[in-house]
């Protein structure tokens, strides 16, 4: 009896010791496959270790509720932009800030190296390596729509009204076919835009998805000119008695002694459009330091848009800004501005500098009107990149000339992805504003300037900052009809 209760307790050790070893045979061939740290570590930080079969760099700021995205898909180029925040100076400058397309950033990416010398590390990655693979195929075969990338093709049924005609709207000194320049073909190009739906421009068609809505250009002489040509456009540069000037609305009278008013206002009655102008030069709120005194300085607010924008704002339905030409000293001496901030002289000898402190200016209407989107989000607003000037060996007061007649002289293309306007597509990035981009497509358009061809010439002083109507700012307004 004794003898067979021995024999069953050492069969017993005998069990627990064969399920021990096996248990442990298990254990050794599962860390093989798969080190026990890897079960240990949260999915987070098994991320960020490195291993000899993968190279891995992320940015790891996303909280819990953000997760980390390997290959984030852009839907459209305004994702990516989005996407992407700009590291601001104080005055608005980009320090090694990345573009809309990630350069200058560090990619979020995996990159095999080749070779599983680590078969376990890459089995755990194995499906997300896989499923980011085709990520990765999808987003560089997916077209992206960039208007500003293209090229200027000949087109015949240019141009979209006669520059004999518009005579209602055209000013006079812009109007080159009442000059004695002969050369038109400028006038007979389009811009084709890359991988882009281009609409053509029709009158009526834009009239009728403008219904009920009010349009507004703010800017320099530049904006202006954009003014003038979309009211051509819209109009086919005939005689309209159904347009009324509405202008007294808005303040926009000729002051005792001014030689023109502050801008123009046209209400289109069968559509219920307003279309107007307004000249702010600097985008900055200019304010008299002593109103009754004729010659007195100017307070030109760096960080206040201006007075117009921000009175009559709510009625807008679109909003195109721009700036640029005006920000020299020359500019600034002639028209008596004095730089403020906060209320009060500027102070700060770097923000005078007049590169910082356009910046400056560009940033805060920027974020300004961004935020007064929020509170009417029916508005859709643009910043139009700077017009590019094409004197040559001189300025306009110093015998710069623009002589070129010859279309595309050089060169038809534009192929970069970033604007040649690198503070407006700084300041725009991540806000509600869109860019109009017109810089790059503009500079290949040299003869297209007014030129020798002034309406009131002066013997060696040429144009060649604005363009002759019909002309190269009928295409600004087409890519905004393409973008509204």
């Amino acid at each position: 009896m004794k003898g067979g209760n021995s024999n069953r307790l050492r069969g017993r050790n005998l069990s627990l010791t064969m399920i021990g070893l096996i248990f442990a045979t298990l254990f050794l061939w599962a860390w093989e496959k798969k080190p026990l740290i890897n079960t240990l570590l949260s999915a987070q930080d098994q991320f960020m270790i490195s291993s000899t079969g993968l190279s891995l760099e992320v940015s790891m700021e996303a909280s819990s509720t953000h997760p980390v995205s390997i290959n984030p898909t852009y839907h459209n180029e305004e994702d990516r932009a989005h996407s992407v925040r700009t590291e601001e100076s104080r005055y608005g400058n980009k320090e090694e800030a990345p573009d809309a397309t990630g350069k200058n950033s560090k990619p979020t990416s995996i990159q095999e190296k080749g070779g599983n010398e680590n078969p376990g590390s890459t089995t755990a990655f194995s499906q997300e390596k896989g499923d980011n693979e085709r990520d990765l195929t999808s987003l560089s075969a997916k077209k992206v729509c960039n208007y500003a990338k293209g090229r200027w093709i000949a087109d015949s049924r240019r141009p979209l009204y006669s520059g004999f005609g518009c005579r209602q709207w055209l000013s006079e000194m812009w109007a080159c076919r009442l000059t004695q320049r002969t050369d038109f073909s400028y006038e007979s190009y389009r811009w084709q835009p890359e991988n882009c739906e281009m609409p053509e421009f029709e009158g009526s068609e834009f009239m009728r998805r403008m219904q009920d809505k009010t349009i507004a250009f703010i800017g320099d002489s530049l904006g202006r000119q954009q003014f003038q040509s979309l009211m051509c456009m819209v109009t086919g540069g005939e005689f309209n008695l159904e347009v009324e000037d509405v202008g007294r609305e808005y303040g926009l009278v000729k002051a005792r002694g001014a030689i023109r008013p502050d801008g123009w206002a046209y209400h289109f009655k069968n559509t219920n459009t307003t279309i107007l102008y307004y000249w702010s030069a600097s985008l900055c709120d200019l304010e008299p330091i002593n109103v009754t005194d004729p010659a007195t300085e100017v307070a030109m607010h760096l960080d206040r848009p201006p007075s117009f924008l921000s009175r009559f704002l709510h009625r807008f339905d679109v909003v195109i800004l721009n700036t640029g030409h005006h920000w020299n000293r020359g500019k600034l001496k002639a028209n008596r501005w004095v730089m403020h901030v906060k209320g009060k002289p500027n102070e700060d000898k770097k923000l005078a500098e007049i590169g910082n402190a356009k910046n400056f200016a560009v940033y805060s209407v920027v974020k300004w009107l961004d935020l007064q989107l929020s509170l009417h989000p029916r508005i859709k607003a643009f910043f139009r990149t700077i017009s590019p000037r094409h004197f040559l060996n001189g300025d306009w007061n110093t015998g710069g000339s623009c002589d070129n007649t010859t279309p595309l002289a050089g060169g038809s293309e534009v192929w970069q992805d970033e604007s040649s306007d690198s503070v407006v597509e700084g300041a725009v990035k991540g806000t509600r504003v869109k860019i109009l981009d017109i810089t790059a497509i503009s500079r290949l358009r040299d003869e297209g300037h007014i030129s020798r061809y002034r309406a009131k010439s002066t013997e060696g002083v040429q144009d060649c900052l604005h363009w002759c109507l019909p002309g190269i700012p009928d295409t600004w307004n087409e890519l905004l009809y393409a973008q509204l």
